[in-house]
């Protein structure tokens, strides 16, 4: 957890949305997804100062799905750091400098989980599970709470475009009341009036931020389709007709 999400909104509302002053070209021509997996390319708003500049600006650009440490001697490492614990960020060497300097918003429009219901009466040991679609109440972007490395490939030369690779993680925290019934975690969806100083590479201490309270949520049940990360269309975020879940979380 979070470990699938959708980010479909046309990336020219996503910069008037929030105010995105440099728009990355790669960024402007990712396609939309409703499957987005790690190891993806995922849109992030991030404030930075431009080399050679002391002047910040807030930008969208790309990264991969699965934060990759300064330090670490390939990228694959990545494919397990798609999530940072938000009660533990401080403890990790790979999350506590991103922490403290660079921290983004990781754009969606939602994401999914899955909730464990009871073993059926037939004797299988399978845990059957309902796919859950889970975005903002109110009409917006599902700005999580993100932080963002650089690496660089040490076999690249000076000269390959491809010699850094930005990644990002998305941070998470315990789940709130309402959305515990589906999954005991969820992403930190960042409200509207926490995105400025979140992004502010001038504060160095966020931590005040983890505990506020998401932006509202809703739910419903939709098909197994979206476990297959082949599949992707608006198809995926459409209601279940009939879910296996016998008592379907409505929030």
């Amino acid at each position: 957890m979070c470990g699938r999400f959708a980010s479909f909104t046309d990336t020219q509302d996503l910069a008037d949305e929030l105010a995105i002053a440099e728009l990355a070209e790669d960024a402007r021509l990712l396609p939309p997804s409703w499957n987005v997996a790690p190891t993806d390319p995922v849109r992030i708003v991030v404030e930075r100062a431009a080399k050679g500049s002391t002047e910040v600006a807030r930008s969208m650009r790309l990264a991969r799905w699965g934060l990759v440490p300064s330090w670490a001697k390939d990228p694959g490492v990545g494919a397990r750091m798609i999530n940072a614990r938000s009660e533990s960020l401080l403890d990790k060497p790979a999350f506590a400098k991103p922490f403290a300097a660079r921290r983004c918003l990781v754009l969606a429009d939602g994401y999914y989980e899955w909730r464990k219901l009871s073993l059926p009466t037939t004797g299988s040991k399978k845990v059957p599970k309902q796919p859950y679609w889970i975005h903002p109440a109110d009409a917006g972007v599902a700005a999580l709470a993100g932080l963002y490395e650089f690496w660089r490939n040490p076999a690249a030369s000076e000269t390959d475009p491809d010699r850094w690779l930005v990644s990002a993680t998305v941070v998470t925290r315990p789940a709130s009341d309402a959305m515990a019934a589906i999954h005991d975690r969820m992403p930190l969806v960042l409200p509207r009036d926490a995105w400025d100083t979140w992004l502010d590479p001038t504060v160095r201490d966020a931590s005040e931020l983890l505990t506020v309270d998401n932006t509202p949520l809703t739910t419903r049940p939709v098909g197994d389709a979206v476990g297959r990360v082949q599949n992707n269309g608006p198809s995926l975020i459409e209601p279940d007709p009939e879910p296996r879940d016998p008592e379907p979380v409505l929030v």
